[in-house]
């Protein structure tokens, strides 16, 4: 390669590194020849030149051999006790505080947290990433001391299980946060809406943001929210799990003109407040136009990922196994909060699992049918429902109960059914769709009923006999 010039040369490796795989890809040029290795070294920051240090690599040694290049740390699951002698390698490395750029810990038990958390009070000028997730129910508390209380380069701050009650601190020091996730919050780290908010308020730059509370905190003093809201211009994703009422205060308080994705999970309450929610949602035009719903049944969970053509997602979960605390559940947060699903057209009822596993029984025998129409109340104006073979079973015979002047009770602007056999054909229960069909057709708002088969040579379901053939 000697006609090709050192420019030439640094963008080839340039476009290798960024398609090799593997946190050491660079080691592997340097040592193609002299040339090759003078040129990476002399560009290490446009290569993204890093040494990676984990509890079986030295960052000692590695001193020794490569030069003064930034230090990530990652490791996962450092605590074991034949690997202590090895988690001094990440301390000695954490303790270089002005080279480190990326932290990168999971898994990490009590007494190796404690001794990372003490090293994390010095000052880290370099560091843009911080992932900490530790498996341990009882983790020390986050310090004001915190990064030594400058962290002018931060952009992605993780905690996992971990309390950091000084957060609302935090912005002081790193306005350039882009992203910020606390899962798991325990009670020793509750951070109050207020606060949350005047701690966002700062962080002009942030994009996303995942707020998550392990386990329920009892009903606090509630205040009223103030006259003007704090405006969050880069949020664009918004990912929360806990309580309504905690959700509610903290929605009051601010308006997201950037946000495309919400994601929300509930404890499962008996009453759940949530006034503020539509507020918020009408707030943010695009979520003035939700035109498609999802409905997923999972064994410890019911959620709803409602979408639009333009990519905004909403997504609701509450945390529960019983399938009639799920319906209700799921019911009243969409008939209490959700003014936006004006604008949805189709209703998908989806199964958890294998979408095509006909032995799963998703309904007991004692459900009452009056459950599944509440689930149905909240979506006026579907033209087009869509059911898994389980599911029609379910449905069936609540639909069957709708008669005379009931049977526009639900789904009064519905155009279309269309439902999945079982793999060995149709049961006598989804008869019951058909019989929905009729009565609709004769109250002068007709729905088309089609049942559908899946083709495996295409991939997909076809039709294979509708009222309208």
């Amino acid at each position: 390669m000697g006609g090709v010039t050192d420019d030439v040369l640094l963008e080839v490796v340039n476009i290798y590194l960024d398609n090799a795989y593997g946190g050491d890809k660079w080691h592997t040029l340097v040592h193609v020849c002299r040339r090759w290795r003078n040129v990476a070294f002399a560009s290490p920051r446009r290569l993204d030149l890093r040494l990676r240090c984990t509890y079986t690599r030295s960052v000692r040694e590695m001193l020794d051999i490569w030069p003064e290049l930034p230090i990530i740390i990652d490791e996962y699951r450092f605590c074991s006790q034949e690997e202590a002698e090895g988690s001094n390698n990440i301390i000695d490395a954490l303790e270089l505080n002005d080279r480190v750029s990326s932290i990168r810990l999971l898994g990490v038990s009590i007494s190796e947290l404690e001794r990372v958390v003490t090293v994390l009070k010095d000052p880290f000028p370099a560091l843009t990433h911080l992932i900490l997730w530790s498996d341990d129910e009882m983790a020390p508390v986050i310090s004001d001391s915190f990064l030594g209380g400058s962290a002018p380069r931060l952009q992605h701050l993780s905690l996992n299980r971990i309390p950091f009650p000084a957060l609302p601190k935090l912005p002081l020091s790193a306005t350039d946060l882009v992203a910020l996730g606390l899962r798991n919050i325990p009670h020793s780290g509750y951070i109050s809406p207020e606060a949350m908010v005047a701690c966002l308020s700062a962080l002009t730059r942030l994009e996303s943001l995942f707020l998550g509370f392990r386990s329920p905190r009892p009903r606090l003093s509630r205040e009223k929210p103030p006259p003007t809201r704090t405006i969050l211009p880069s949020l664009t994703h918004f990912d929360f799990k806990g309580v309504s009422e905690y959700l509610g205060d903290l929605v009051a308080r601010i308006d997201t003109p950037s946000l495309k994705s919400i994601e929300i999970t509930f404890f499962n309450q008996l009453v759940f407040d949530i006034l503020q929610l539509p507020s918020f949602l009408c707030r943010t035009e695009k979520f003035a136009v939700l035109d498609g719903a999802k409905v997923f049944f999972e064994d410890d969970s019911i959620r709803v990922k409602f979408s639009s053509r333009i990519g905004t997602t909403l997504m609701l979960q509450i945390s529960c196994s019983q399938l009639d605390w799920q319906l209700s559940s799921i019911a009243q947060v969409c008939n209490s909060s959700l003014s936006t699903l004006s604008t949805l057209e189709r209703l998908d009822l989806v199964n958890l699992y294998d979408p095509y596993d006909t032995d799963l029984q998703l309904a007991p025998d004692d459900m009452e049918n009056i459950q599944w129409l509440e689930l149905l109340h909240p979506f006026p104006n579907v033209k087009n429902l869509h059911l898994p073979a389980q599911v029609t079973s379910c449905i069936a015979p609540a639909l069957q109960e709708l008669t005379g002047e009931r049977v526009i009770e639900v789904l009064p602007a519905l155009q279309n059914i269309f439902f999945n056999e079982l793999d060995d054909g149709p049961e006598p229960v989804p008869a019951a769709i058909w019989d929905f069909g009729a009565a609709r057709q004769l109250s002068g708002c007709p729905v088309d009923v089609h049942r559908r088969r899946w083709d495996s040579r295409r991939g997909t379901w076809v039709v294979i006999e509708s009222t309208t053939q």
